[in-house]
């Protein structure tokens, strides 16, 4: 027997965004459900997408991290994983992993 989570039905649907806010950041983040985690994308303007713990697992997701890690390092102001690409490039990126 399985759940389903409401509007986390399909690849493409498994992203969850807001606009991120220094204020809310730590209240957003009893809005992750088990299984997901949240990072920020964007290169001006940081948006916050919720997405599947299952990317971890692909070498191009991997590569968005190590880029991240090359340019924030593991203390970044946000407060939480950082991806320094555009928000185009990373939902076309996400749309092609499966989950």
């Amino acid at each position: 027997m399985g759940f389903r989570l409401p509007g986390i039905s399909s690849t493409k649907r498994s992203l969850i965004w807001s606009v991120s806010n220094g204020n809310q950041t730590a209240s957003k983040t009893l809005d992750i459900p088990k299984g997901y985690f949240a990072v920020y994308v964007g290169e001006s303007q940081k948006k916050r997408f919720v997405i599947p713990l299952s990317y971890l697992n692909q070498p191009s997701f991997m590569d968005l991290l190590s880029q991240a890690e090359e340019e924030y390092g593991y203390d970044h102001p946000m407060g939480g994983i950082t991806i320094p690409c555009s928000e185009d490039r990373f939902l076309d990126l996400t749309s092609n992993l499966s989950v």
